[in-house]
């Protein structure tokens, strides 16, 4: 698939016009300077050929940005693997020092590069733009990225650069998000697992901003592993980009297969590691517990078997979930934490027959059937599987009222018991025979 990058200095418009390429609001965008950090993956087609679109921060020299160096990192990287570049600049404030310093970097890279000028939005700003041909860098494109203006011939040009490589279908592969609170690791663990520095790490918490969505395909295993910002509490969130971050976090979880829950071995599970775990749950997806930094913990014999009894007793009654002790920066069983996320997800996803679930379950509801209520007894005659995107099953009585909770836990338990349902949410219906 080709792939076409939007680069320039901070500011001019870049995460705009990549979500009017891709169609949607993927990327953060803000009045503030230096909002976008990551490389922003994103799915676009023209004229039909379809391709992936990149947004990457602005690049900039001594801008007093803690983040200046590893956001040109991420710039150059985008460059070197882009089809076509999109050069953005601001026709509002001219060619700037970091213009041309983006600029000279692009005449060597040897890539197609088009010229746009953002912000023309009348036409006294179309003679202004004529200034940019001074780049070197052919015919300046004129574009409105808010409105859409433009943006039409770009594309007409960027496509006829890119492959005409058939396009798989992806929309079975799976979507494992990394969540956690801030700065336990989840980017770290990213770019563990796919062997480069794909998400931006710092010491700082709160470094990354968006959802970075990036395609994982080794040793057997296919699928997108989205990498999040970190989830405070409520209470402690007041500007406006941690507000869009944690909103991009909770949509992530909304639409991914599986969640790596990221907790810091230091600290221990605290109540904002159960708020996650409590959301990852409410939306039926797949878990897996990875406690990080364990290489930090003084250890016995006993360490981690109390630890995870530890964990397994704050997340009850939902306790079978796969709990990984890693080490990030060791490469300590990372490579664990990738199989259990494929396991759960395979678990996630199984479908029991009806037969062999009446099988299974029928003789154990017999022997230990519903207490009787108000002098009722309850007689459970069948069972099924529904089909719901998560496990959900549906168990028929003649009074589906007087079933408990306790006895609901009790045919969800019998069910993991029989099944392998590790690190799933169960959801138990009782409906009248």
């Amino acid at each position: 698939m080709g792939i076409i990058a939007v680069v320039g200095r901070p500011n001019v418009g870049k995460s705009t016009l990549f979500n009017r390429l891709v169609g949607g609001r993927q990327a953060i965008v803000d009045k503030q300077s230096g909002v976008t950090r990551d490389r922003h993956y994103g799915k676009s087609d023209w004229n039909g050929k379809t391709f992936s679109v990149v947004d990457t921060g602005g690049y900039a020299i001594n801008s007093g940005d803690a983040f200046e160096g590893e956001i040109r990192k991420q710039v150059i990287a985008a460059i070197s693997e882009a089809d076509v570049i999109l050069f953005m600049v601001d026709v509002t404030a001219g060619i700037t020092s970091y213009d041309d310093e983006v600029a000279g970097i692009l005449r060597r890279a040897n890539k197609k590069v088009l010229l746009v000028v953002n912000k023309v939005d009348n036409n006294n700003r179309i003679y202004d733009s004529h200034e940019f041909h001074k780049l070197g860098l052919g015919e300046p494109y004129c574009v409105c990225a808010m409105s859409g203006a433009g943006t039409g011939e770009i594309l007409d040009e960027a496509v006829k650069h890119l492959s005409d490589a058939s396009i798989e279908d992806d929309v079975e592969i799976p979507r494992i998000a990394i969540v956690g609170k801030p700065n336990v690791g989840k980017s770290s663990i990213a770019n563990a697992l796919l062997g480069e520095e794909r998400n931006i790490v710092t010491p700082i918490a709160g470094t990354t901003r968006d959802a970075v969505l990036s395609r994982y395909c080794k040793f057997g295993r296919d699928f997108y592993l989205v990498d999040t910002a970190g989830l405070r509490k409520k209470g402690k969130v007041h500007e406006d980009l941690e507000f869009y971050s944690v909103m991009r976090t909770i949509r992530a979880i909304e639409t991914s297969d599986v969640c790596i829950l990221m907790i810091d071995a230091t600290q221990g599970v605290e109540a904002q590691d159960l708020n996650i775990f409590g959301l990852i749950v409410r939306n039926s997806k797949g878990c897996v517990v990875v406690v990080n930094k364990w290489d930090l913990v003084e250890k016995d014999s006993n360490t981690m078997r109390d630890y995870r009894e530890a964990i397994q007793k704050r997340l009850a009654p939902f306790s079978d979930v796969p709990i990984i002790f890693t080490s990030v920066t060791e490469k300590q069983r990372i490579m664990d934490v990738v199989n259990a996320a494929s396991e759960v997800y395979e678990s996630r996803k199984q479908h029991i027959s009806t037969a062999k679930l009446n099988e299974a379950m029928l003789p154990v509801i017999e022997a230990y059937p519903p207490p009787a209520l108000k002098g009722k007894y309850i007689k459970i005659k069948y069972v099924t599987q529904l089909a719901s995107p998560s496990p959900a099953f549906a168990f028929f009585c003649n009074l589906p009222q007087y079933i408990r909770p306790p006895y609901k836990r009790f045919l969800e338990n019998k069910l993991r018991e029989k099944y392998s349902f590790c690190g799933v949410p169960i959801h138990i219906f009782i409906r009248q025979k």
